[in-house]
């Protein structure tokens, strides 16, 4: 499970920790830097799945052209914070009983062309498994120009005797390229690829009901980012009876649907698969006149209770269309599923209403973006930590004080405080 993001210079990020639980939700005006938060999390999602930092930042393109990558919100010097030329990242997870650690800092050369200055992996409270940066007597040893050495350590993470240096590509993370080298022994390998495997195992979805509203062509079975392939996904899940029935009973209790069945006909023309519900009444409903909402819903529930959900999925907004009434039953969902260990859930709101049904454990790994006026740095902090913010929320004021922007005005005040000299 992935426990905490650390960024460093990252968009409109100085030096910020985000806490992140099973699920976490993250609260902000628009242009505060939640989906600055994202880009982090979709940068190591792309050292996951083995990319080079050019294809990461600025797009990868296959065969034909055909878009295999979206790259990073922005202009390529933008990445780093107000045109800095580094930035740097760092994730915690728990890996089969090991607290990890990744670190991994960028650089922009005068030329444009993006490379690895630092990287390391260890295990919390051990040497690094590996690092970019050999350290002697506690100083950065100068690499030169042509390779990147790797520093590697002994079997145990316990040990601190040195390994074998290896060269290894400055364009890419070398998280992706230790698994090439036959002196890397093999739990080290092992270590490397079980976090590439987490960074890859993320997914993004920013549904769009017209998007999933369309036709599928036969065999589809992954959920694209836009809500791409909802029918065939769907039909795929319902092929378990006990996944259906769970998926049905949801379903009813999301949407003003009374549904009872899932229907898949064939377009004679395309031959693409379709998406009708069938309620109580006998009344059929294609997605082409189901709402918006009920789509999401159904996407959503698609995602989670689906045969093999991603280890983490990153929503935009994701009471966006979901009546009030039925948000604590979307949070009931989220919190059930996310609490089995199995996935984890990040989402973005600016919905007072959800602040207020949010669990304790979730409640915990809240946080607020604030925008710093005249600055335009952004910090975050955990909504527990604000003042009274316990007291608050049991009272049932948190979605007042939200919609009166006191959480922002709370960070605010306590950067400021936090930014005082001792006395």
């Amino acid at each position: 499970m992935i426990t905490s993001l650390h960024l460093h210079n990252f968009k409109n990020f100085v030096d910020e920790k985000l806490a992140i639980g099973p699920f976490t939700v993250i609260v902000g005006a628009n242009a505060s830097g939640k989906s600055n938060l994202r880009d982090a999390f979709r940068f190591l999602h792309g050292i996951g799945r083995g990319y080079t930092l050019a294809d990461i930042i600025g797009g990868k393109y296959g065969a034909g052209g055909q878009v295999e990558w979206q790259p990073i919100r922005g202009k390529p010097t933008e990445i780093g914070r107000f045109g800095l030329r580094w930035f740097g990242l760092q994730m915690t997870m728990n890996l089969n009983d090991l607290s990890l650690v990744y670190k991994i800092a960028v650089n922009r050369t005068t030329s444009g062309v993006f490379a690895v200055e630092l990287e390391s992996l260890s295990v919390e409270r051990y040497e690094p498994i590996y690092t970019s940066h050999p350290v002697v007597g506690g100083l950065v040893q100068d690499q030169g120009d042509d390779n990147h050495l790797l520093l590697r350590m002994g079997r145990s993470p316990s040990q601190k005797k040195l390994g074998y240096k290896i060269s290894v590509r400055l364009d890419q993370p070398a998280l992706t390229q230790i698994g090439e080298h036959k002196h890397v022994i093999r739990q080290q390998k092992d270590l490397a690829e079980q976090v590439a495997t987490t960074f890859s195992n993320m997914r993004f979805l920013d549904l769009s009901p017209e998007h999933m509203r369309q036709p599928a062509f036969p065999g589809q079975k992954v959920l694209g980012d836009r809500g791409e392939n909802l029918p065939t996904v769907l039909k795929d899940v319902c092929a378990d009876p006990e996944r259906k029935r769970t998926l049905t009973d949801w379903t009813r209790e999301l949407t003003p649907m009374d549904v009872v069945d899932f229907e898949f006909p064939t377009d004679p023309t395309t031959g693409r698969i379709q998406l009708a519900l069938r309620e109580r009444n006998g009344r059929i409903v294609s997605s082409y006149a189901a709402s918006d909402g009920t789509l999401r819903m159904l996407a959503m529930l698609t995602a989670l209770l689906g045969p093999n959900p991603a280890g983490l999925y990153v929503f935009e907004e994701i009471d966006n269309g979901i009546h009030p009434a039925r948000q604590r039953l979307l949070l009931d969902l989220i919190e059930n599923q996310t609490e089995k260990g199995h996935v984890q859930v990040i989402t973005t709101t600016h919905s007072p209403d959800l602040l207020e049904l949010v669990g304790d454990r979730t409640f915990k790994h809240t946080s607020v973006v604030c925008r710093l006026p005249e600055a335009d740095d952004a910090v975050v902090r955990p909504l527990a930590d604000l003042p009274n913010a316990d007291r608050l929320r049991r009272s049932g004021g948190l979605g007042k004080l939200h919609r009166s922007n006191w959480m922002e005005n709370a960070v605010l005040f306590s950067s400021d405080a936090d930014a005082e000299p001792d006395s």
